[in-house]
């Protein structure tokens, strides 16, 4: 049985995509070929503090207030992995602020997944309270974007 070469310029595409959208891992498979990229987990060094700096450290409140988002019942959260884009193109006005009125339908940002610009939707009118994603920021499927009330 004959090996084909590998294809170094969809590994190297493929890493690329990596580091772009801060994924651990990314799979390629046309049926006759099969990639997978992962990147290897980064070595934590361990550090010996006081008691008190420890307990003083603010860890988890991050992952709560995501938590907290993600439950509220006029989250709008991502569709997709990829990477969030306020405005539509560099310099232009961005499609939302908080305060403002939107309307179903309306675009509220664009998230870039494999070179392609998806708008994301309200799925209802109301109010944005909040953003809670940059301009910019890598989102995971199911992330909290935004917040209408």
């Amino acid at each position: 049985m004959a090996t084909k070469p590998i294809d170094s310029e969809l590994v190297r595409s493929l890493a690329h995509l990596l580091d772009e959208t801060n994924l651990t891992e990314i799979e390629y498979d046309t049926g006759s070929i099969r990639i997978r990229v992962a990147r290897q987990g980064v070595p934590v060094t361990v550090q010996h503090a006081p008691a008190a700096a420890i307990a003083a450290a603010p860890v988890a409140q991050p992952a709560a207030a995501a938590d907290d988002a993600a439950s509220h019942p006029g989250a709008v959260t991502s569709p997709m992995v990829g990477v969030t884009y306020m405005a539509p193109e560099p310099g232009a006005a961005k499609f939302i602020e908080v305060g403002q009125t939107v309307s179903e339908g309306q675009t509220l940002m664009l998230i870039e997944a494999m070179k392609t610009f998806n708008p994301i939707r309200a799925p209802r009118g109301g109010k944005i309270t909040r953003i809670l994603v940059t301009d910019g920021q890598p989102v995971e499927f199911g992330e909290p974007l935004a917040i209408i009330e």
